[in-house]
């Protein structure tokens, strides 16, 4: 590899929507409003979040890390929900 390579070399692209919003996300609170059984045993959270007073509800899959951290997620829970700056409704709970 030169050095025209290392001075010039383009950035990795980041491949899924979660590791984009962790690296570029910005950070507010949410409230897990109910835990739904998906398909494949798969736990899915339904989340509220409020930016610049407009509500947002959305839902995600729970991680297997998330799964394991016992009533973290629980309804009622407060959540930390990554969001994108430049369309709020782009959203994952942290």
């Amino acid at each position: 590899m030169g050095i025209f390579d290392r001075l010039f070399k383009a950035q990795k692209p980041v491949d899924s929507r979660r590791e984009r919003l962790l690296a570029i996300g910005r950070i507010t609170d949410g409230v897990i409003i109910e835990l739904k059984k998906g398909e494949n045993s798969d736990i899915v959270a339904v989340y509220h979040y409020t930016l610049n007073g407009v509500e947002f509800e959305s839902a995600e899959v729970l991680t297997e890390a998330q799964k394991n951290a016992g009533i973290s997620y629980a309804p009622g829970s407060s959540v930390a929900i990554r969001y994108d700056p430049k369309n709020q409704v782009n959203s994952i709970i942290e």
